[in-house]
């Protein structure tokens, strides 16, 4: 667990946009409003009014990403950008064209800049049905939206903070609809580590349950506690904004700012390990309800959403070749980690001679690794670096893996392995799981691509047995093939009861703050 300043800190923006800002301040921004396109999906793109096709300015390259230049509206491609950038004095900043972010050439790095954003979305909210079609100024056309934009941050103003609402949804099967709550997030500079978590957490039928049914109220935590930066606060208003029907990209910038206060060891503009932030998250949010509820209980009785949510219990079973003496231990969890050589889901230990010490007593033995108690949410992850410790380097392992739509837990639960260990005889378990399922479907993986330094992370959505991809800002409609050659990085998997659930209740989404999401699976807890 990470500590938390006393002061709120934020990271230091990108030094070049400041200064660019400083020379030039708005009005690049303004010159280019004209030159953003949103596509029917909600992608903006930045679109030269030319009939010639866009190609590099220094080696006529038009596939690809393509980066127009701030100062002297210049194209090129990422190899040539650096090279225009240190020949050109003054021209650091360039907007990508395909997915209209500001792009700093010298720190080599997406930059989040809240007033280019503020252009963009303007622009968005014009190109909707009855949008404003004011071209005056920027921020004056978008004024009634920044406001919106705020009251959604702090969590008032919004018709799911009322005791009931049942949101009807329309026939979706146009590609160019998609389910409630399916809404792309804007990326602040290499932030689609965090996009792609959030996505998957907010899509978790028991965290979706919760928020949405009021389950923390972000003005009483206030009020109680008296801190400005909540983690459950900026968590419930996202998924207000992301169930509230409005399919323009969300920017988390103040989730982002909650959870830098959190982590301070890990704010900065760089790009993140998603597993790390995702159990960071999850640390973030046992930690304040924790505070809140003043329990002081460990995770494996911890009832804050995250535990409850995902925890789970690993039994470790180290037997003496010798003698046959077997030693017991049980550990909480919130996920489990995967060697990419692994066929099952037992550790790369499991079964493992472990070689006694020279300088110790310690005999032969195996390790047998089990699940004790099942979680409602199960996360797996891959381990995809791989670490040399002749060369010492770290390499990312990019070969793909197949995995199962649905699973079946059961073989892998210690009562099963215990059973199959001594016989078909009777055993009583503290948390034998007979009361809750072993089945399980998968509603979420993320995915990574390319380098270990400079990749990008996606994710995968099964919302009603359809899959869309989330890549940041942009949604769209996939086959399931594409999920299975994706390069999974994580995956999330539900226990099936809450899966069918989450299905036949995708047309009517009822939000009631008394009613509690765990009702239906009292059993599984």
């Amino acid at each position: 667990m990470c500590a938390r300043n006393s002061i709120y800190t934020t990271p230091k923006p990108c030094k070049h946009l400041a200064d660019y800002k400083l020379r030039h301040g708005f009005n690049t921004y303004y010159s280019i409003r004209n030159c953003l396109k949103t596509t029917p999906n909600g992608r903006t793109r930045v679109a030269k009014h030319t009939t010639k096709i866009p190609r590099c300015s220094f080696c006529d390259r038009y596939q690809g990403r393509l980066y127009f230049c701030l100062m002297c509206s210049s194209l090129w491609c990422p190899t040539h950008i650096l090279l225009h950038t240190q020949s050109e004095k003054g021209h650091e900043v360039a907007i990508d064209m395909n997915r209209s972010e500001l792009y700093c050439c010298l720190c080599c790095d997406q930059v989040y800049d809240p007033d280019f954003d503020k252009v963009v979305v303007c622009n968005q909210v014009k190109d909707l049905p009855g949008g404003s079609k004011s071209k005056t100024n920027g921020f004056e056309a978008c004024g009634e939206r920044s406001s919106k934009r705020k009251r959604l941050d702090s969590g008032i103003g919004l018709d799911l903070k009322k005791s009931k609402l049942l949101v009807s949804m329309r026939d979706r099967r146009a590609k160019s609809c998609y389910p409630l709550g399916l809404r792309g997030l804007n990326n602040l500079g290499s932030t689609c580590f965090m996009n792609s978590v959030l996505q998957a957490l907010l899509h978790a039928p028991p965290l979706r349950n919760y928020f949405l049914n009021d389950r923390h109220n972000s003005i009483q935590c206030r009020k109680r506690s008296g801190e400005k930066l909540c983690l459950l606060c900026d968590i419930d208003a996202i998924s207000s904004a992301m169930f509230s029907g409005d399919r323009t990209p969300y920017t988390p910038a103040h989730f982002l700012y909650s959870w830098w206060q959190h982590s301070s060891n890990l704010a900065s503009y760089e790009e993140q390990d998603a597993h790390e932030f995702f159990i960071s998250v999850l640390d973030g949010i046992h930690e304040m309800e924790s505070k809140i509820r003043n329990s002081g209980k460990d995770d494996g009785d911890c009832q804050c959403i995250a535990h409850r949510a995902f925890s789970g219990l690993l039994r470790s079973d180290v037997t003496c070749i010798s003698c046959g003496f077997t030693s017991t231990t049980y550990d909480p969890c919130v996920d489990i980690s995967l060697n990419m050589d692994t066929s099952n889901l037992s550790s790369s230990n499991a079964n493992k001679p472990i070689k006694p010490d020279e300088k110790t007593e310690l005999r032969d033995s195996s390790k047998q690794l089990s699940i004790r108690r099942l979680p409602l949410v199960l996360c797996l992850h891959i381990k995809r670096v791989e670490h040399s410790l002749v060369r010492k380097i770290s390499r990312k392992i990019n070969q793909y893996m197949q995995f199962p739509f649905s699973l079946d837990m059961t073989p892998y639960l210690s009562s099963s392995i215990v059973r199959s260990k001594f016989g078909n005889r009777i055993f009583t378990f503290e948390y034998d799981n007979s009361n809750s399922s072993a089945a399980y479907e998968i509603f979420a993986v993320i995915a990574h691509s390319g380098m270990l330094e400079s990749g990008h992370y996606v994710t995968y959505l099964r919302l009603k047995n359809q899959w869309y991809k989330c890549d940041d800002a942009w949604i769209s409609e996939v086959d399931e093939g594409i999920v299975r050659a994706s390069q999974c990085y994580m995956l999330f998997y539900v226990q099936k009861l809450l899966y069918n659930e989450a299905i036949e209740d995708s047309s009517f989404v009822h939000i009631s703050p008394r009613r509690d999401p765990f009702d239906s699976t009292a059993g599984c807890s």
